[in-house]
């Protein structure tokens, strides 16, 4: 069976079993994808997840359709067929996608966000519905708890711990419930956030800006670590630009606000100079200046390596790995933080908006570092 087409006008609303007393909270799920094998195994479990408390409709979003525009076919679990619709996306990126989801998802009150490589849990459905009953309306988004499974055998690879930091992560859209009202009074997603990077702290701190409340759920989706290969690390520094964005829409401070790590650019910047500098003196004759220089950088290279060597498995293969990759990042996270400087030097900060949803005093309340709560959920 053929997904719904996108311009199906038959309603995507099915029975809807409530857990519990009263009926649950309508929802959408909206899933961008490139069409990755991951797909098959994120929808084969929301379907099974869903059973009891189904989606009014599922958006997918093939981020890769056709020079025609068409989508390729999607394997759709049997359960899902006659509610899935599937539709192009704009090829800008997941924060375009999920736009693009969003705004196909009707009037639901709620919209899930899901990556396409996550998989929720069996309770998915049940748990999300226990997340979202009885929300104060000046819950924005709820997130789910991320679980990323290690091997048990050994220690984690570089790529694995990257992927873990994601279950410590506060505001994801790996599995997030945003409130439809709330995604339109702010605009949806920043679509000139290319990358799954950043996106999703944009969102929530516009959100909180507003006032806004943001919560953490209790249902729990897992996210597999992620397989990219030697240098998916050196891909990945594609992001320093996107943090030259934040900075320039939400003040130097931005990183406070959003939970976010400090990261290691001032030491990629300080290394790739002294590479720099050491090659620059060796060409102009002064070799005691180049020693200097790149004794400099070897130093910054090997602490790098070191800190990233030790907490992995220590296999020949990931030492490699380590060894090649710390040398190839610190230009790499430069290079991307030049050209953020430069593609965003006219960048207007964030403007907030006038508060669609007071904040009301007391346990939710806001702390001095981040304008606006995050708490448990209680429902």
């Amino acid at each position: 069976m053929n997904p719904r087409p996108a311009h199906d006008p038959r309603p995507a609303h099915g029975p809807r079993p409530a857990p519990g007393h009263g009926a649950p909270p309508r929802y959408a799920v909206v899933v961008p994808t490139l069409g990755r094998p991951s797909l098959r195994h994120c929808l084969t479990a929301l379907a099974r997840a869903t059973e009891d408390v189904p989606p009014d409709r599922v958006i997918v979003v093939h981020d890769r359709p056709g020079r025609d525009g068409t989508v390729p076919a999607l394997p759709l679990p049997a359960a899902l067929r006659d509610r899935t619709t599937v539709v192009p996306g704009p090829a800008r990126g997941p924060a375009a996608a999920r736009n693009t989801g969003f705004r196909r998802a009707g009037d639901v009150p709620w919209i899930v966000f899901l990556d396409d490589d996550v998989v929720p849990s069996p309770h998915w459905g049940a748990e999300l519905a226990r997340d979202l009953t009885g929300r104060p309306d000046t819950d924005a988004a709820v997130a789910a708890r991320i679980e990323v499974p290690l091997p048990a055998d050994r220690r984690p690879t570089d790529a694995e711990r990257n992927t873990a930091a994601l279950a410590t992560a506060r505001w994801i859209t790996a599995d997030m419930a945003v409130r439809r009202t709330a995604l339109e009074r702010v605009g949806g997603f920043d679509e000139r956030f290319r990358r799954a990077f950043r996106e999703d702290a944009d969102l929530a701190l516009r959100l909180l800006d507003q006032g806004w409340t943001l919560a953490q759920g209790r249902r729990r989706t897992a996210h597999p670590p992620r397989q990219g290969g030697r240098w998916l690390s050196v891909r990945q520094q594609a992001g320093n630009g996107d943090d030259v964005l934040m900075r320039r829409l939400h003040g130097p401070d931005w990183r406070e606000r959003a939970g976010a790590p400090p990261g290691r650019l001032p030491r990629h910047r300080a290394v790739t100079a002294a590479g720099l500098a050491a090659l620059g003196s060796a060409l102009t004759g002064r070799p005691r200046a180049a020693a200097l220089c790149g004794t400099l950088w070897a130093a910054g290279t090997a602490e790098f390596a070191l800190a990233r060597i030790r907490p992995g498995p220590r296999t020949r293969a990931e030492v490699l790995d380590m060894l090649l990759t710390s040398a190839a990042i610190p230009p790499a996270a430069t290079w991307h933080w030049l050209r953020g400087v430069v593609a965003h030097r006219g960048t207007r900060p964030h403007e907030a908006g006038p508060a669609v949803a007071p904040v009301p005093a007391g346990p939710g309340a806001a702390s001095p570092s981040i304008p606006g709560p995050w708490r448990e959920a209680t429902a």
